[in-house]
């Protein structure tokens, strides 16, 4: 009986940890907010299978912006990518800063069909299949709490908006479909809240 007890405990112990692992714990600290080391395990922990090269059979861009007093909050470049594999090519971009893509062939996963080329806030959907991914895979990805009140360390005064719409369900749930504006207001807001992006 004592065996059994202390069996089923140490199966309760085994799988907490492995919860907890597969629930990364989110950046509640204010921006910037650099790219996460581990962020293929943070794609997987968002439900996403890395690959081994791209795939354009469903490519989208979706764009985020986030406005902290209007200030610009930048979104960096190979979240979702593993820019250390030698699979994977960078280079450096007009404003100085790396963009990462032209994928082939890494040999093993390093690419999430979600991800960053660089930090023009572009979100990358690039899959086998037509379904959107959503914002909170997104940042599930990039590490940063987000929530329907809270942005990393920021859970005052804060607003969504799609395509210049205000948003007021749960963000994680904004779907990343092709040419959509995603803007993060917080605190003042600018004198236009953004509602298109260049392609």
């Amino acid at each position: 009986m004592r065996r059994s007890c202390c069996i089923a405990v140490i199966a309760g112990l085994v799988l907490a940890a492995t919860s907890a692992a597969a629930t990364p714990r989110m950046r509640t600290s204010k921006a910037p907010w650099s790219r996460p080391n581990d962020t293929l395990a943070l794609s997987r922990a968002a439900g996403l299978t890395p690959r081994p090269h791209e795939f354009f059979a469903y490519h989208v861009h979706a764009h985020l912006d986030i406005l902290v007093n209007t200030r610009p909050i930048r979104v960096p470049g190979g979240i979702g990518i593993n820019i250390n594999d030698p699979g994977v090519h960078r280079g450096r971009l007009p404003d100085g800063s790396w963009g990462f893509g032209g994928i082939s062939n890494c040999g093993k996963p390093c690419i999430s069909p979600l991800h960053t080329h660089d930090d023009s806030g572009i979100l990358h959907t690039e899959s086998q299949k037509a379904h959107p991914n959503d914002l909170g895979q997104f940042f599930t990805e990039w590490r940063v709490r987000l929530s329907r009140s809270c942005v990393g360390g920021y859970c005052r005064n804060v607003k969504f908006y799609v395509d210049g719409k205000r948003f007021t369900g749960d963000p994680r749930s904004i779907a990343l479909t092709n040419f959509k504006e995603i803007a993060i207001v917080i605190g003042e807001p600018p004198h236009s809240i953004p509602s298109t992006f260049p392609q």
